[in-house]
């Protein structure tokens, strides 16, 4: 007998360097819809729009694209050796996600879907699309019914194999193919994950508002972070990692072998004093290719000031207070917050003059909160 169709496209996904291949058909997972309203109709969606626009897209592939009839979920372990912890605990420097100090993984992996997808074209006829987290896709739903892992009580996908440490992509094709079975929930009466988060994010295992994340607030969040996280986010200053580095299911993690997602020096957790001089065009410079540069200069230096602002490094005080006049008023109520944590008398010398001249009313509170009362 001929190798199956199946093996056919395992042994083309090795070869492309995935390192998991599983099937599922194009019916939707279990209660997908039913959550994905929950959450919504809660608005723990916060600043992703793009959720709610794309919900009814996103309960079923078919709701994406009608013709599909098989979902073959491909996954690429980022795993190291590193502990994705010890960046904690050096407040000079900002604790980057493990995810995010390699090249854009999206980059990486689209390219090597689109290959794949080609060869599955070719070997079984009918059309294909490629996704890699850009699209209304529930991929990890999609992955734990296709038994790639299981999601845990933190929501994230967890693999016998590889831990947490997998980037996902799908390809939809019009072949039917042999659907793989479902992984079950091995989290048991564990809830290291929902004890680690330093925000409470977690509202019940398997439940997360996304607003209370520091994963969200620090990539996602447009808008001022309010005061009540921002103790709590420590150094943190790209994504946290504490749920899924706390997982048990991680001794059996293995190191990746894809050269291309190789930690990058220039990401790897950067001293604050760094961060805080950077203007816009030497951010773009110094983060392109990666996925720290989504967020926009102003967005990281609000993020490294809140991290300069818990550091207690007066060393930093130049550095804060040399944004106190930037341009972005995000960036200016965080160098206000930051300068009274790390110079209370330097910042009651500056209230009144800064409050003369500030016309945005975040940054006006800001000061006025640093005197522990509203000023007139």
């Amino acid at each position: 007998m001929g190798q199956s169709l199946k093996q056919t496209i395992a042994e083309r996904a090795e070869a492309l360097g995935f390192d998991v291949m599983r099937i599922t058909g194009a019916d939707a997972p279990a209660r997908i819809g039913s959550e994905l309203d929950a959450f919504l109709a809660q608005g723990r969606e916060g600043d992703m729009g793009w959720l709610k626009d794309t919900a009814e897209r996103r309960k079923s592939p078919q709701a994406l694209w009608p013709d599909v009839r098989s979902v073959i979920l491909l996954g690429t372990n980022y795993g190291g050796p590193e502990d994705p912890l010890a960046s904690l605990r050096d407040a000079s420097r900002g604790a980057v996600s493990i995810y995010a100090k390699r090249a854009d993984y999206h980059d990486v992996i689209k390219g090597k879907l689109k290959q794949l997808a080609r060869q599955i074209q070719a070997l079984a006829g009918g059309d294909v699309k490629v996704f890699v987290d850009t699209a209304p896709v529930m991929e990890k739903p999609l992955a734990a019914k296709a038994g790639l892992g299981w999601q845990g009580k933190h929501t994230n996908l967890v693999s016998r194999e590889f831990g947490s440490w997998l980037f996902l992509g799908s390809i939809f094709t019009t072949a039917d193919i042999e659907a793989d079975a479902p992984e079950i929930d091995h989290c048991g009466a564990c809830c290291r994950c929902l004890d680690a988060c330093p925000t409470k994010a977690f509202t019940a295992p398997y439940e997360i508002d996304a607003r209370r994340c520091i994963s969200y607030l620090t990539i996602e969040h447009k808008g001022h972070i309010a005061r009540e996280f921002r103790a709590a986010m420590g150094n943190r200053i790209y994504g946290c990692d504490d749920c899924l580095a706390v997982c048990p299911w991680n001794k059996f993690a293995q190191a990746s072998h894809e050269t291309k997602l190789a930690i990058r020096p220039e990401t790897d957790d950067p001293p604050l004093a760094e961060i805080l001089a950077l203007d816009d065009a030497a951010f773009r410079e110094r983060f392109r290719g990666t996925p720290i540069k989504r967020t926009g200069r102003d967005r990281f230096v609000r993020n490294a000031l809140i991290a300069a602002g818990n550091a207690a490094d007066t060393s930093l005080v130049p550095h804060v207070e040399a944004l106190i006049d930037d341009a972005s008023p995000l960036v200016r109520a965080m160098a206000a917050w930051a300068l009274q944590r790390l110079d209370p008398a330097r910042s009651d010398t500056m209230r009144a003059e800064r409050l003369a001249a500030e016309t945005d009313s975040a940054v006006r509170a800001e000061w006025q909160e640093t005197a522990g009362a509203l000023v007139p």
